[in-house]
């Protein structure tokens, strides 16, 4: 049995552990096999709903706890028990909303295990969203901050699928407006999101990295997004993949292949043993 040098190895989901086509290449399942099976602790951090992440992290057979909602929510992979449950109330996440409609755009709304959407049903873009999250989004017909506050809604997140070229000048907008009560960052070309300010993929690794008992300098995260920087930051070792957007491979220290070519396996042979 290889002798293990960092002991605690999290990534990223989308655009990280698996590929464009929404896969886990065979040679990164065998590498997380082997970590695991030599006594590492390999977690999952992601921004999909904890409902959408946990029977992909089963498909994996990993056990122990898996990160969602870039943070906010941390589940038993075995149980589904929810260990940390955070969130914005419903007054905070109408505001959200407001600003978001403001700016003329539809408003996705996560609350456990719920997506309420303005989007119309037949948007393909939505379509597409929730074939690859696995969910069928709640359409709600009119103001969707007063259906927020009229229901009480407890969430975790805000996002806006907005067309990339759209992205970068939403994002600062929202940032602008927004982003000294709340957490506004992006997951993916098409989307931006709004989450509970201080509470991200950063404030998870350390989580992780206590309960387990395992010095935040022997942990290494691994993302593509700018959600992850957070993450990348708060571990011993911070990695890009190969994809990443360049911010995040500015501030990693060490830059893998992309995801489609297995950049979990690379790292978890690069980093996680001795020999």
């Amino acid at each position: 049995m290889r002798k293990l040098n960092y002991k605690l190895i999290i990534s990223d989901f989308d655009g990280t552990l698996i590929n464009d086509n929404q896969q886990i290449l065979p040679t990164v399942r065998t590498a997380i096999e082997n970590y695991v099976e030599c006594g590492g602790i390999f977690a999952v951090c992601t921004g999909r709903m904890t409902c959408c992440i946990l029977p992909r992290v089963r498909e994996l057979g990993l056990k122990g706890l898996v990160v969602a909602y870039q943070g906010t929510v941390i589940a038993d992979i075995e149980s589904g028990k929810i260990l940390k449950n955070g969130g914005i109330n419903s007054e905070g996440v109408a505001e959200i909303c407001r600003n978001i409609k403001e700016l003329g755009h539809p408003v996705n709304v996560y609350s456990s295990d719920d997506l309420y959407t303005d989007i119309p049903k037949d948007n393909v873009y939505l379509q597409r969203y929730e074939r690859i999250v696995g969910i069928d989004a709640k359409h709600v017909d009119g103001d969707i901050a007063e259906f927020v506050l009229k229901n009480g809604l407890f969430c975790q997140k805000v996002a806006i699928l907005i067309a990339h070229e759209e992205q970068a000048a939403v994002f600062n907008e929202l940032k602008r407006r927004l982003g000294k009560k709340y957490d506004v960052t992006c997951s993916a070309k098409v989307l931006i999101e709004v989450s509970p300010l201080n509470d991200n993929k950063g404030t998870a690794v350390k989580y992780l990295a206590n309960k387990f008992g395992i010095p935040i300098e022997k942990a290494v995260a691994a993302g593509d997004n700018l959600n992850d920087l957070p993450m990348i930051k708060a571990a011993g070792v911070g990695v890009a993949v190969g994809n990443a957007i360049d911010v995040l491979k500015n501030a990693a220290d060490f830059i893998a292949v992309t995801n489609n070519e297995g950049a979990i396996a690379q790292i978890i042979e690069k980093f996680g043993f001795l020999d």
